[in-house]
């Protein structure tokens, strides 16, 4: 009995041994699984979603006639979405175009009249001319006696009449030639303000109609039919969800081995582990989040206890796939970044060489309204095309 107890026992025990080992190798595997998984990369739940949320504003002042648009509708770029009642504007767009009219209608009266004066500038110089000659004709013989010294005195006087007058017609024509000097009629002062005034009645009939800024998704509409509204106030915003990103915002402690240029890998909440998405490392920011909050921590008084800080990363995202499996702002994603490849930069020194957001929805607002001046000075410049209404330069 003793001996099949003892080596019942040795058996156990031998049992035990192996089950450790085994055990201990598991967990070695397991340890070496985590660390070629993990030791290169850094992971955060900490993450979300970010884009641009574009605000739709009025550059004029009016009232809301109609909305074209409202939350979760689709919008293009340049479609309008708020209309503003455009009477005040419409009234004022025809009181500039008819001052235009007028003003290229004065600027042509004074081209003539220099013309006009130019040409008595003519007359009167012939007129000193002749009577130069008939004075220096009855000088030569007024010494036979027969031209008497009442007529030579008549001729001179005349002579003296024809210089008067020949130099008042020449400051009236250099009076006149003041307000048309170096200008054709598209370039005279006159026109030209009158043009401008044009032109920023038409832009501001232009504005009543809003247009949307950019392609995207309407959201936080605010504005109501009947509303009077004021510059600058926003609308509504337009969420083009083409164009996002992640912020990630990792542990102070995990930032040593990030890079620029990175690959990362994320998965959305709102998908699952299903759908995995791919972006890279765009940059750090410049400071934590709480260095930049609206009442930042101080630290220099009271007790103090040291919290964990975290630097917000931003990841660019794949935009074929954010077409696939749309994303939306604020959405949670779990972010893994491979830190395999560090041999790129922690801190962006490249200069962008062009815009990185811009809109073309204003770009033909002067075009436009330059056509219809155009339009305006035609109609109104006369038999006589602009380019030849300019003053006359000779000068006596």
């Amino acid at each position: 009995m003793t001996s099949n107890a003892s080596t019942s026992a040795g058996s156990g025990a031998r049992t035990l041994t192996h089950a450790l080992i085994v055990a201990a190798v598991l967990a070695a595997a397991g340890g070496g699984f985590w660390y070629l998984s993990d030791a290169d990369a850094e992971k955060t739940e900490d993450a979300y979603v970010d884009g641009n949320a574009i605000q739709v504003t009025s550059q004029i002042s009016g009232t809301v006639t109609a909305i074209a648009a409202d939350n979760t509708d689709h919008v293009s770029a340049g479609a309008p979405i708020v209309t503003l009642n455009p009477v005040d504007q419409q009234i004022q767009f025809e009181r500039n175009k008819a001052a235009l009219a007028r003003a290229t209608r004065l600027a042509r009266t004074q081209y003539y009249q220099v013309q006009q004066l130019q040409a008595e500038v003519d007359q009167r110089h012939n007129d000193v001319i002749k009577a130069q000659a008939d004075l220096a004709r009855r000088a030569q013989l007024a010494a036979s006696g027969a031209v008497s010294r009442e007529e030579i005195s008549h001729a001179e006087d005349i002579l003296k009449n024809a210089k008067a007058g020949l130099q008042g017609a020449t400051q009236s024509l250099a009076q006149r030639r003041a307000m048309v000097d170096g200008t054709v009629l598209r370039t005279h002062p006159d026109v030209l303000a009158a043009a401008t005034n044009l032109r920023d009645a038409y832009i501001a009939r232009e504005r009543t109609r809003i247009s949307a800024p950019v392609t995207g998704t309407v959201t936080k509409r605010s504005v109501q039919v009947g509303q009077r509204i004021s510059p600058g106030v926003a609308l509504m915003t337009v969420v083009p969800l083409d164009h996002l990103w992640v912020n990630a915002n990792f542990k102070e402690s995990q930032l040593e081995h990030i890079r620029i240029g990175q690959p990362v890998t994320l998965t959305a909440d709102a998908y699952g582990k299903a759908v995995v998405f791919h972006g890279r490392v765009l940059g750090l920011d410049a400071g934590t989040g709480s260095a930049f909050a609206l009442l930042p921590a101080q630290n220099a008084t009271g007790n103090w206890i040291k919290v964990t800080q975290r630097v917000p990363v931003r990841i660019s995202l794949d935009a074929g796939e954010i077409a696939r499996n749309p994303l939306r702002l604020g959405l949670s994603v779990r972010v893994s970044v491979n830190t395999q490849d560090r041999d790129g930069p922690v801190l962006r020194s490249d200069v962008p060489q062009q815009d990185l957001y811009s809109t073309s929805v204003f770009d033909h607002e002067l075009q436009d309204a330059d056509a219809v001046v155009e339009s305006v000075i035609q109609a109104n410049d006369g038999p006589q095309s602009a380019a030849q209404l300019t003053q006359p330069t000779g000068q006596h």
